[in-house]
């Protein structure tokens, strides 16, 4: 791969290629790289430019510095915060990024957000090259087309670093990953470094929010939009309005929130943010199934959605409108009981009902998913009644948040693994309950295997594939508050005369 002085010279040219280093400043960022590698001189390489990919350079360049003792230990947390380092040798301020980013938006949102996208991605802060090992594929479902994915990109932790972080002084700074506070911040063994990081400041319902990317994007422009302070997530009005703000001023985006309850929220709940991006997902293309008229709200378009779980789409070209008839259907299901239904507003002072909601504009309207979401726990369902029951957590037990809402299945990186060695014991007829790992799988291929006349190397994948779809739809169909039978619907129309 060459010296130290040509993977220098190889960043150095990256950053110019890429724009984000002007030829003006080439001087002050090397020496801001030979800084950061701790190199007293340099000389330019006389030999021919390779032009490597970025995460060869900063392989290299990392490699290069454990071998003189400049990087501590040569583990994935160590080296993720040495390389994030590197490339902030390469980033312009944040005043740069931003004016840059208001110039495009006068012309057109559109141009705005691809600048942007692909700047997070050239800066290494969407680390592409980590996206692309994701497994994801398409499963065929009576809903339609869901997406599925077993997400690779999220680097594993490492025991060293699991030790030396909780050695470590604890830190309340930033604190959490969605403070504004992360922007151009170190990190540490238990925080992301985020150097390269840049936050574009919008404003939202007439507060202060950030707009940024997900580093680990699972799907296109895969965007978090957070609140400049950090204050716990709530689904109320001035949620719906945010929403609908949000997409007013990026109309070719969709945007969501999770749940504000634990089991159907998200994993963090503590700081209020939405997601959203540029993708249509299954549940956007899902049919209105069966129109209703709400008391009151009679202008505003509704019905309940063909979906796995229990939708109310609504519709208008009055924002304000909207927000009042999403009100009236979260404050009604905040409060609403059903016994029948097994729907019970509160136990023992727990709150349990609650709404992911899904924003998106629509042939020129302003158009809302409501989610109904309840999460409830009795002794049989633990996890939750409205959760992935047990036998299907050998693929998923995780909480079912906005991204699977949608039907975006986001499954866990040791499926890869798991699945891998289960079709070779499927082909070769070994007996799946003789291994620990698989044991959990065993129930669910004698389930599915009869289906098939033969399963052999060649189509042993797609089966799996296939079958891993059909247990995503399960999951779905298990979070859904009314099942799509008959007595789901009636329920659900309960609800409705409840409106």
């Amino acid at each position: 791969m060459g010296n130290v002085n040509e993977l220098v010279r190889e960043l150095l040219q990256y950053g110019e290629k890429t724009g984000l280093v002007d030829p003006w400043d080439r001087t002050y960022t090397l020496n801001r790289i030979l800084e950061v590698m701790q190199l007293d001189s340099y000389e330019d390489p006389q030999t021919p430019q390779e032009d490597l990919p970025l995460e060869d350079i900063l392989s290299g360049l990392m490699d290069d510095a454990y071998d003189r003792g400049v990087l501590q230990e040569n583990s994935v947390a160590y080296r993720d915060l040495f390389d994030t380092k590197l490339m902030a040798a390469l980033v312009p301020a944040p005043h740069q990024i931003i004016r840059e980013f208001q110039e495009k938006y006068q012309k057109s949102s559109r141009e705005a957000t691809d600048w942007y996208y692909q700047f997070s991605c050239d800066t290494d802060y969407i680390r592409r090259y980590r996206i692309a090992r994701d497994r994801k594929w398409k499963a065929e479902t009576e809903y339609g087309t869901l997406d599925v994915t077993i997400n690779l990109s999220k680097p594993e932790k490492d025991p060293k670093a699991i030790a030396a972080a909780k050695n470590a002084p604890q830190s309340a700074y930033p604190k959490c990953q969605l403070c504004m506070e992360n922007e151009g911040y170190a990190g540490r063994l238990n925080h992301p470094a985020r150097q390269n990081h840049r936050i574009i400041p919008i404003t939202i319902d007439g507060e202060k929010w950030g707009f940024q990317y997900s580093p680990y994007v699972y799907y296109n422009e895969h965007c978090i939009v957070f609140n400049s302070k950090h204050t716990p997530m709530k689904i109320d009005a001035s949620a719906f309005r945010k929403l609908l703000d949000f997409i007013r001023q990026f109309p070719h985006y969709f945007v969501g929130s999770n749940a504000d309850l634990p089991i159907v929220g998200g994993s963090i709940l503590s700081h209020e943010h939405f997601q959203g991006g540029h993708y249509e997902f299954a549940m956007e293309r899902a049919a209105v199934k069966q129109k209703i008229t709400i008391r009151g709200f009679e202008e505003i378009e509704a019905g309940i959605v063909h979906w796995p779980m229990s939708v109310i789409r609504i519709c208008h070209e009055d924002p304000e409108k909207l927000v009042n008839a999403a009100s009236h259907i979260l404050d009604t299901w905040r409060g609403y009981t059903d016994e029948k239904s097994f729907i019970f507003a509160e136990t023992e002072g727990e709150a349990h009902n609650t709404i992911t909601p899904i924003a998106r504009m629509r042939n020129g309207k302003y158009e809302l998913d409501l989610v109904l979401r309840n999460n409830i726990t009795t002794e049989e369902y633990p996890l939750g009644v409205y959760h992935p029951h047990q036998e299907l957590h050998h693929i998923k037990k995780e909480n079912i948040g906005l991204i699977e809402v949608m039907g975006l299945a986001v499954l866990p990186a040791r499926l890869k693994g798991e699945m891998e060695r289960l079709a070779e014991y499927i082909v070769e007829g070994k007996e799946i309950r003789s291994d620990e790992e698989l044991e959990k799988h065993a129930d669910w291929v004698e389930a599915f295997i009869q289906k098939y006349d033969e399963i052999n190397a060649e189509n042993v994948e797609q089966i799996l594939q296939d079958e891993i779809g059909i247990v995503f739809q399960q999951v779905l169909e298990h979070a859904g508050v009314y099942k799509n039978d008959e007595a789901g619907m009636e329920g659900f129309l309960r609800f409705v005369e409840a409106l």
